[in-house]
């Protein structure tokens, strides 16, 4: 039953993508769907990639176990922060900036905002570097899915899952993209619910499961905290809130479907649709992770009777949080209800994935390639060398995801923390001020990718003294990815407008006239 359910899918998103590549013809339509998205494709677009395999495994799972039921906090917070705050803020200006400029990538934005091809160059390189560690995040979640459901190896679903994404974003574009993940979405809130309900079922129902979670405790986790409001760690319950749903508004893979929107009416749909659908998978999937003690609690018992563990140790020694989330699915849900499951983290993941190799294939292609080909370059030949690129980098975030022992949030956490960190804030002031300067986006790349940079050298390496407790616990909350990352964002916010303030905007003139032609359209 799994099995079939699993290749419908598959031949469905197949499908859309050869329909879609006969419309495919231009650069526009290929990165942009011709600038003609509406707000129900849109927002489904933003939600879907938003939301995949990192969150439901590895971030529902990790964040479920170490917060509790406090973890749907996170969940909340990507809904008003990451949805529909972005929506609200950055949705009408974005659409209307880029437009008057003619950016299709995030890269130009920077350019032509700043009118600096240096800024152009250096902004693809950040965003091909980073957007590598993302996708294998999004491979390594979905592996893990697949080898409990299928008992297929690790590495073969990896390998399975980049074939799939590269044959329909390669022939459909975003095109192909947005109506997929249209009928991804679909699926995910449908499942979502049936999954939440199942797990808590399972464990007598909702007054019952929080009883028992609450009367968990070892040397980490106090007794009743994991039933509590703000759970066992609040300080750092709180960083993973501010990275996972402010660092939205700095991704490229998702301000691009701004870019892409049909008008403002479009967007005011879309701010209600995305928010809607934030709180249902985000909310759910955290919810759903929080309870994950409850199975875990039963480990030795199911380790004997099945001679596997349900926490299990990768070669490092340490707890793969990322198993927990299958491991879990494996006990409460019934086996069609598995299949459903399979696809919906199929889903989420492949729109992810989907959005994260056409966001880094076009920039590399518009923004470095394009500009080095003193012949010029024509729409087919534009279009040809993304297909080759999407290729390229999912051979790459192959490579990083055969890595099993390297867990799902760190990935993420690098990605996010560097490219959120370094975009965000001169993205964001940059369609509101026109006092922002050429310097204040420099010193946030800087600043951006060198907290995230520095912050993988000194704790991979071991370098800080841990002689009293005090420093053991001050290294438990800075070692973490994603304080950095949350951490990176926040200077982004502080350093651009404190180097606008003592530095001058070179060609007002032109920062005027664009100003005043968005003003006539917001």
């Amino acid at each position: 039953m799994m099995y079939a359910i699993l290749i419908i899918y598959l031949v469905i998103m197949i499908g859309i993508g050869v329909y879609c590549h006969k419309k495919t013809s231009s650069v526009s339509d290929f990165v942009l769907g011709g600038r003609n998205i509406g707000g129900w494709f849109t927002a489904f677009a933003y939600g879907t990639s938003y939301f995949s395999a990192v969150v439901f495994i590895g971030y529902a799972g990790q964040f479920g176990w170490s917060y509790g039921v406090s973890a749907a906090w996170i969940g909340i917070g990507n809904a008003i922060i990451g949805s529909m705050l972005a929506w609200i803020i950055l949705g009408k200006r974005t659409r209307v900036m880029t437009k008057q400029m003619g950016a299709s990538t995030m890269p130009e934005y920077f350019e032509k905002r700043y009118n600096s091809k240096s800024l152009k160059t250096v902004s693809a390189l950040i965003v091909f570097i980073f957007l590598i560690p993302y996708t294998a995040s999004v491979y390594n979640g979905l592996s893990r899915l697949f080898e409990m459901a299928f008992n297929i190896p690790y590495s073969a679903c990896i390998i399975g899952m980049a074939v799939l994404t590269a044959a329909y974003v390669i022939l459909g574009g975003y095109k192909a993209t947005a109506i997929n993940d249209f009928i991804q979405g679909i699926i995910m809130l449908v499942g979502i619910a049936a999954v939440v309900l199942c797990v808590i079922n399972t464990k007598g129902g909702l007054s019952s499961a929080l009883d028992q979670l609450g009367a968990i405790s070892d040397k980490d986790v106090p007794e009743n905290t994991l039933n509590s409001l703000f759970g066992p760690d609040p300080i750092n319950l709180i960083g993973v809130v501010i990275l996972t749903s402010l660092g939205t508004w700095g991704l490229p893979q998702m301000v691009q479907k701004f870019y892409a929107i049909k008008d403002n009416d479009a967007i005011k749909r879309g701010t209600v649709i995305s928010t809607i659908f934030a709180v249902i998978v985000a909310g759910g999937s955290y919810l759903m992770g929080g309870f994950g003690r409850l199975y875990g609690a039963a480990d030795q018992v199911l380790a004997e009777a099945t001679g596997r563990a349900f926490i299990q140790k990768g070669g490092n020694g340490k707890l793969m949080f990322d198993t927990i989330v299958p491991e879990m699915l494996r006990a409460a849900l019934p086996e069609v209800l598995i299949g459903i499951v399979v696809v919906l983290v199929l889903s989420a993941s492949m729109s992810t994935l989907s959005s994260l190799v056409l966001t880094s294939s076009s920039t590399l292609t518009i923004d470095l390639i394009k500009p080095a080909m003193k012949a010029g370059m024509d729409e087919k030949k534009q279009v040809f060398v993304m297909r080759i690129f999407i290729a390229a980098f999912l051979l790459l975030s192959v490579i990083i995801a055969l890595n099993p022992n390297t867990y799902i949030s760190t990935l993420m956490s690098i990605s996010w923390g560097a490219l959120a960190g370094a975009f965000l804030a001169p993205f964001m002031y940059g369609l509101f001020s026109k006092k922002v300067t050429k310097a204040a986006v420099w010193a946030s790349f800087i600043s951006g990718v060198g907290i995230t940079v520095i912050h993988m050298v000194i704790f991979s390496l071991g370098f800080f003294p841990e002689a009293t407790k005090a420093a053991a616990s001050l290294k438990l909350n800075m070692a973490s990815p994603i304080n950095a990352g949350a951490i990176a964002m926040i200077v982004g916010l502080i350093i651009v407008p404190v180097v606008s303030s003592f530095t001058k905007v070179e060609d007002t003139r032109s920062v005027e006239e664009l100003f005043d032609k968005c003003s006539k359209e917001i």
